[in-house]
């Protein structure tokens, strides 16, 4: 089995408890562990995978508490570095009207440093890059790029998530556009949210904005599109697969359990090489990852609610 290396960011979600106001109104919170590639390496790892992060925490009791709940799902946080700065941290809350009111201080996850002696351990596991704070600057956006080199040298499988997040990027979508570009060129497996699609492409009707990120480079993309299931998009092949039925409660990680799932059985195959050449084989793998994005939504909270291997084959 092959190990997923997960790069990106681990950081504290407090979420306001009662809902339907803005944060100005809000006074209690909950605390919960968040960050989209730490997700992923959970859900791999919940899965009965190898799922492996890398990425930095502060050196204060969230960072404990971050690293903890990530290690008893069994991801290898060996990689993990731990920073002087103080954790990242969001603060959320959902507004009458349904807008997410979204305070973002950054801090620790920017200061992971690159490590060119993890190349060692990279030759033929997978790599899977999430974008949601790494292209916003600091040490880690230079070790991303490097990261995508080492695992271009070292023959790995490359997943890619933008992770598209508009309140961080706010009149900024251009910028965010332009440093996606070269990760959507080298990839071998695109994941992309509706919006995503359109965003980076430029283009309204999905066909053609798979078409033209094929045209970018990847080989393989999956448009999630919630209860509709996924559009699985190769070369001039495309299916939208879809999901099973469920009444769902929150959405948090579903995409990331979808991810998590696809990149386990990739990480099963004996050789993933043929993959980008077989698109029957890849459409049961993703309705399988699609049933563990719907478990996800069935609870609260996205690392809780990630379904375990006996979920899925129930």
């Amino acid at each position: 089995m092959k190990k997923v290396f997960c790069v990106g960011e681990l950081l504290i979600d407090f979420v306001a408890e009662k809902q339907g106001s803005d944060l100005t109104q809000a006074t209690i919170f909950t605390k919960k562990a968040g960050g989209a590639p730490a997700n992923v390496a959970c859900a791999i790892s919940k899965l009965g995978g190898k799922g492996v992060f890398i990425g930095a925490v502060g050196e204060d009791p969230f960072g404990k508490f971050l690293l903890d709940v990530i290690k008893k799902e069994g991801v290898d946080v060996s990689l993990a570095q731990i920073s002087k700065t103080f954790t990242t941290l969001a603060f959320v809350s959902l507004a009458e009207d349904g807008e997410r009111d979204f305070v973002f201080s950054r801090g620790a996850d920017r200061e992971l440093t690159y490590d060119p002696s993890l190349r060692k351990d990279f030759h033929g596991n997978i790599m899977h890059l999430g974008a949601a704070t790494a292209l916003l600057g600091g040490e880690l956006e230079k070790a991303y790029g490097k990261y995508l080199f080492d695992a271009l040298t070292k023959e790995m499988f490359i997943s890619f998530d933008p992770n598209f997040r508009g309140d961080l990027w706010k009149d900024n979508e251009q910028r965010f556009i332009k440093k996606c570009m070269p990760f959507v060129e080298k990839s071998h497996l695109c994941k992309f949210s509706l919006e995503e699609a359109q965003l980076l492409s430029g283009k309204e009707d999905l066909n053609e904005a798979c078409d033209f990120l094929h045209h970018v480079g990847t080989k393989i993309i999956a448009v999630t599109l919630g209860k509709e299931g996924t559009l699985v998009s190769m070369d001039k092949n495309k299916q939208v697969v879809p999901s099973i039925k469920v009444k769902p409660v929150d959405t948090t990680g579903a995409g990331d359990a979808f991810i998590g799932c696809l990149l386990k059985q990739i990480a099963d195959m004996d050789n993933f090489e043929h993959l980008v050449d077989d698109f029957d084989s890849l459409i049961p793998m993703v309705a399988l990852a699609n049933k563990a994005g719907a478990i996800t939504t069935t609870n609260y909270g996205a690392i809780p609610s990630l379904p375990s291997r006996s979920q899925l084959e129930a």
